[in-house]
């Protein structure tokens, strides 16, 4: 019999709803539900393509002991962190204080007034070295709950108490400070004390993608001619599309590598990646004219059209890491009772290319992929990498098509088909952008169609709403980065279109966070006003796998007063990143959206208006000026009648540029139109 998490749309919910388990959703109800019966609450945080999520789920949410257990002694509550991003950032924050380190599934215990005294993240069924078993720790919360009540009690309000004074004291990055080119080198040159030369990418393992970082670099290079910068992005890029993160057959990348040579990776594909890694590849390419880069945009377009786009016009969360393993291609049926594994779909070996594309072109295959007998993943399969392109492009097209299509009789794994608001923005933004440079209508009337779908469906009562699912619009309001990411691509979209709408919906956006996120000391809280009230109101400077809200809505507000001259919206937007400023001076991994930002207010950023000029525009949007808005329609073509390309900066124009030499010149062109 289903529990109370069947009527939810988070597939992630779903996912959970015939668990014996009596579930709750996150609401006052659970709560009161906890205090009425005197026992705690467990709070189990995770999301659909989480791997070790569906590994705690299945060892022990889904056995009937334990299921029995937590009924009898708690009120569980699964939330999906991707719905609800500002419980997930207040009780992580408590589960890195107590514990050290984060991650999911997140487990936390809490009193019927939703005090944390307890928490961890993933807890195996049975001990091993330094790790009790979950039911260890089930039996032990009961036993504290039972005795010391008090003391726990207590406790919980202590953490509680703690988190709302570090919310009050500020944030965690300092003072603001000034946007100077100083303050931009300085974190230019933090980065590079830590870039893999080697290897590309920051550090060692586990690797993720530097999205952001990448386009603070490819800024700050176009800004000061520093090739470090470029040199820093153009090896990270190469050696993340030459390796086993990016999917050889199908392309789109995977969330991140568990080593440092993004040899294997965590094989969950997700929207925001995608959608921010096509935009890095796309401004690599317009920086360098890299055949590997334009491949990598135009196969990663091909991934979100094809595998994630949904029947509304959206695009859905994820691919999960795992799916049911298959022993022999083409699959068989999967055997019934067969659990997902991770990486099943994707990793092979010698024996099955030969399988597929006889001895001689799968003896070559394998060599090309680096498919090994001993195997780069698991139980001697390899995950595919292209170490050099091949000498013989014609064949190998037609064993990559070959692989593929073996590939698709494989059972697949799953998608979590919600479609969040700020992802949809972020690829909002990169298709129409991608599609305008390289002249794909496609991928811009995708870019239209998403938006058409967030101002349909997720906008309710002119508030913004984080999720959807099958046109059935979710209840949870949005969060900062839902208002910063999608007036980001709205007003991208309003670039390549010239559609005013789009323009508009994006400034109504950008009021609504002025007047409802914004924080007395400069920036904005993660949370509206009217929101839920946690134990403390979110307020995170950092980027984590997309940008932060804060240094989301600075770059929208930017790009907006740059659009329409505003200098209002220009001054919110030095104000916030100058609250970041510290954290990017300190260690930029974690504030590159904002250096970008920086970057395009010590740019300008340039103001382009292309008037009756359509041999020139595409050239114009070719331009490398950090953070430069281009239009062939709107406020920046009033009173301009004579044909031409105007570039404007700093409320200072330009001659307009006439020929292709001269916008090349003034907007820092670097490929061939």
């Amino acid at each position: 019999m289903p529990n109370k998490l069947a009527e939810q749309t988070s597939p992630y919910l779903l996912q959970h709803a015939d668990n014996p388990v009596d579930w709750w959703p996150w609401s006052p109800a659970a709560f009161a539900e906890a205090a009425r019966r005197g026992v705690p609450v467990l709070l189990s945080v995770g999301y659909a393509s989480c791997h070790w999520c569906h590994v705690m789920a299945h060892e022990s949410f889904e056995d009937a002991a334990t299921a029995e257990y937590m009924n009898d002694h708690f009120v569980n509550i699964k939330v999906d962190r991707e719905e609800r991003p500002d419980v997930d950032s207040v009780y992580m924050d408590v589960t890195v204080a107590l514990t050290g380190h984060g991650g999911w599934p997140m487990t936390v215990f809490l009193t019927p007034t939703a005090e944390p005294f307890f928490a961890g993240t993933y807890f195996p069924p049975r001990p091993r070295p330094g790790m009790g078993s979950f039911r260890q720790v089930l039996t032990a919360v009961t036993e504290a709950w039972r005795t010391r009540r008090d003391e726990i009690e207590e406790s919980g309000a202590d953490i509680a108490r703690r988190l709302a004074e570090a919310a009050t004291r500020g944030p965690a990055s300092g003072l603001a400070a000034e946007i100077t080119p100083a303050l931009l080198d300085t974190a230019v040159a933090g980065l590079s004390a830590r870039f893999d030369a080697r290897h590309g990418g920051f550090g060692g393992a586990p690797k993720f993608p530097p999205s952001m970082v990448a386009e603070m670099l490819l800024r700050h290079s176009a800004r000061t001619g520093d090739a470090r910068s470029l040199e820093m992005v153009a090896v990270t890029c190469e050696r993340m599309a030459r390796g086993g993160i990016y999917d050889q057959l199908a392309g789109g990348f995977a969330r991140y590598s568990v080593d440092a040579t993004w040899t294997v990776p965590h094989f969950e594909k997700m929207l925001y990646d995608n959608a921010l890694l096509l935009r890095v590849y796309l401004h690599l390419w317009r920086a360098t004219g890299s055949a590997l880069a334009e491949r990598v945009v135009r196969e990663t377009a091909a991934f979100l059209l094809a595998d994630l786009r949904t029947p509304q016009g959206g695009f859905a969360s994820a691919l999960d890491a795992d799916a049911v393993p298959a022993d022999a291609v083409p699959a068989s049926a999967a055997p019934a009772g067969a659990h997902p594994e991770e990486g099943a779909s994707y990793a092979w070996t010698p024996a099955q290319f030969v399988a597929v594309l006889g001895p001689e072109d799968g003896r070559w295959a394998a060599g090309v992929f680096g498919v090994t007998e001993q195997g780069s993943f698991e139980r001697g399969t390899s995950v595919l990498r292209l170490p050099a392109d091949p000498d013989d492009p014609a064949r190998f097209a037609a064993v990559r098509a070959a692989l593929a299509a073996a590939r698709a009789t494989r059972p697949q794994p799953a998608r979590d088909d919600k479609v969040v608001a700020a992802w949809n923005g972020l690829a909002i933004a990169a298709l129409a952008e991608a599609g305008a440079l390289f002249d794909e209508p496609d991928w811009v009337r995708a870019a239209e169609q998403a938006a058409v779908l967030l101002r349909d469906v997720h906008l309710v009562n002119g508030r913004l709403r984080r999720t959807s699912r099958d046109g059935r619009v979710g209840v949870n309001a949005g969060v900062l980065e839902d208002y910063g990411d999608v007036a980001e691509g709205l007003l991208t979209l309003h670039q390549v279109t010239g559609d005013p709408e789009w323009l508009a919906l994006a400034g109504t956006l950008l009021d609504i966070v002025r007047d409802r996120f914004a924080a007395s000391d400069g920036g904005f809280f993660d949370t509206a006003d009217d929101a839920e009230v946690l134990l403390r109101r979110p307020r995170d400077d950092s980027d984590s796998a997309t940008p932060s809200g804060q240094a989301a809505v600075a770059g929208a507000l930017v790009s907006y007063a740059a659009l329409t001259g505003s200098t209002e919206h220009r001054s919110a937007a030095e104000t916030t990143v100058a609250r970041v400023a510290p954290l990017l001076a300190r260690d930029a991994r974690f504030a590159g959206w904002a250096g970008a930002v920086a970057e395009a207010l010590l740019a300008g950023p340039a103001e382009v208006a292309v008037v009756d000029s359509p041999a020139l525009e595409r050239l114009a949007r070719l331009g490398t000026a950090p953070g430069a808005v281009v239009v062939t329609s709107g406020p920046l073509t009033v009173g301009r009648e004579t044909a031409g390309v105007y570039v404007c900066r700093d409320f200072v124009c330009e001659l307009p540029a006439r020929t292709a030499a001269e916008v090349r010149r003034q907007l820092g062109v670097k490929v061939a139109s």
